[in-house]
């Protein structure tokens, strides 16, 4: 939200604020409406996110807090002076490197962190240390900004799963699971990412935060209240998950989970924060009215100090730096072959894709991709996908949510992770049907092949910052599982005639 001047001086006045807090507020909030600018592509994509994803939807909440946060303090803060402190700018430092990084590294979280991170570190910058450490919860809560926890979804799904099947045969449901899908006699269920309950812990993070430190003073009470924050909504989301399938088992899949939708978005999670603030509410020990800080004790004039017109100058001149650095890194990109072929795979011959079972991988920003069908004499038959990348850039990735293997809300569903294969991972999945497959991964980035997401995003690091080759490639083999044939013993078979993975990359990217 943005203040017109004349109604931003008048309120600062009567909050207190002298001539000279009314300076530096004024050139703050213009070096961070510049820096939002410079960044302009992460500040949409933030907003973006907060604004299209259900998981961080609780992010369109943050700033407004924030601002309740730093009015709050108002009275004490008039007492404080701020000062131009040119040391804040190892801050904005910090965070515009960690920008480049998540830049070269195609990770938006380390975009978004570095971002956020700059305009902390502007704010001590002109406001100075005295200011920072009167604002210091304010300043911190503002990587609530970030979105973060997708990392979560994974083991929340297995918790989610372990506490719904025992109430399940409690409750005289006859349910199976199979990695995380969960059948009854008229039905079955994923437990899918969303399912989880992790954009609920992860929002639940974020607020239990807030009424740690608006409603507690003790360490002790703050420390048991996230604990409890954290626990609950885990809990809850098992007993929704339970409700829905019982629910589906008395009457139908259809009109369970739409009921759950319902109670899902709109009244669940507000019902779990009711319940939390109730638990902690005996406990409180901090009374409304009280002071956050002393300002008496922020009264020492700190060293170091500079303009603050001339700090504001280097703020935004330190931040420039980084995409000035990223450009010099963009133009290094890999020149690929016009175009690539499958290769030739000795006692292989192509076969028609399956219509059975149709599975292809997403790679929607690739330079050149590739699918075929492989069989030999035995009947065996190996599908083998291929996508390069000349380099990566946002938008533009060889490893990110819903790009890989299985796309966003695909109709093929991750049962089991397989032991690996030829340093490939191997997965298990399913479709309507049903049909199980396996396929097997492999990337190749800089000098390294690997099925490590993290280890991709490394190397892609490396590769930008330090030289190298700047190509990418993505290596899929997969077949179906049939009755009478051995799924990993035929994928053996392939992947023996076709030879190393990384010399097949690198043929691909047109590299000898």
């Amino acid at each position: 939200m943005i203040v017109p001047a004349a109604e931003f001086a008048a309120g600062t006045r009567a909050a207190g604020f002298d001539a000279g807090w009314r300076r530096h507020a004024a050139i703050l909030g213009a070096v961070a409406v510049i820096l939002l600018t410079m960044f302009h592509t992460d500040t949409v994509g933030l907003a973006t996110i907060w604004w299209t994803s259900t998981t961080f939807g609780h992010c369109l909440f943050i700033a407004p807090v924030i601002a309740w946060l730093v009015w709050q303090r108002r009275t004490e803060l008039a007492r404080v002076k701020p000062v131009a402190w040119w040391p804040g700018l190892a801050l904005v430092a910090v965070g515009g490197f960690g920008w480049l990084l998540g830049d070269a590294a195609s990770v938006a979280l380390a975009r978004h962190l570095g971002l956020v991170m700059m305009l902390q570190g502007a704010a001590v910058t002109l406001l100075g240390p005295n200011v920072a450490r009167a604002l210091l919860f304010p300043l911190c809560y503002a990587f609530f900004l970030v979105p973060f926890g997708e990392g979560l979804e994974a083991p929340l799904q297995t918790v989610t799963v372990a506490m719904t099947m025992p109430l399940l045969h409690l409750f005289g449901v006859p349910a199976h699971v199979d990695g995380v899908l969960i059948t009854i006699p008229n039905g079955y269920f994923e437990v899918a990412e969303a399912c989880s309950g992790a954009k609920f812990v992860i929002a639940m993070i974020a607020y239990g935060s807030l009424v740690a430190n608006v409603c507690f003073v003790s360490w002790r009470r703050r420390a048991i209240f996230m604990v409890v924050a954290l626990i609950v909504p885990v809990i809850a989301n098992g007993l929704r998950a339970f409700g829905t399938i019982y629910a589906a088992y008395l009457t139908s899949v259809e009109r369970a989970t739409g009921m759950d939708h319902i109670v899902y978005g709109w009244i669940f999670f507000g019902l779990v924060m009711a319940a939390v603030l109730a638990i902690g509410w005996r406990w409180f020990d901090r009374a409304p009215d009280a002071p956050v800080f002393d300002p008496a004790t922020l009264q020492d004039e700190p060293k170091r100090r500079i303009d603050v017109l001339v700090v504001a100058a280097l703020t935004l001149a330190v931040a420039a730096m980084f995409p000035a650095w990223s450009g010099a890194i963009a133009g290094r990109a890999q020149i690929l072959p016009a175009s690539i072929s499958l290769p030739e795979i000795p006692g292989w011959h192509r076969a028609q894709m399956s219509a059975r079972a149709p599975w292809s991988p997403y790679y929607p920003g690739a330079d050149h991709y590739l699918i075929g069908r492989y069989e030999n004499g035995q009947g065996d038959t190996v599908d083998l996908a291929i996508a390069v990348y000349g380099s990566q850039h946002e938008g533009k990735e060889l490893v990110s949510f819903g790009i890989g293997a299985l796309r966003e809300d695909d109709v093929w569903v991750r049962v089991d992770d397989l032991p690996d294969l030829a340093g490939g991972s191997v997965m298990l999945v399913t479709a309507p049907g049903p049909v199980e497959r396996q396929i097997v991964t492999w990337y190749r980035v800089g000098n390294v092949v690997t099925h490590d997401d993290t280890l991709v995003k490394l190397e892609t690091l490396k590769a930008k910052l330090l030289g190298g080759p700047q190509r990418a490639v993505a290596v899929h083999i997969s077949t179906e599982v049939l009755p009478g044939r051995d799924p990993r013993f035929a994928m053996e078979r392939f992947l023996e005639a076709l030879g190393p993975i990384d010399r097949l990359a690198d043929r691909s990217a047109g590299l000898r």
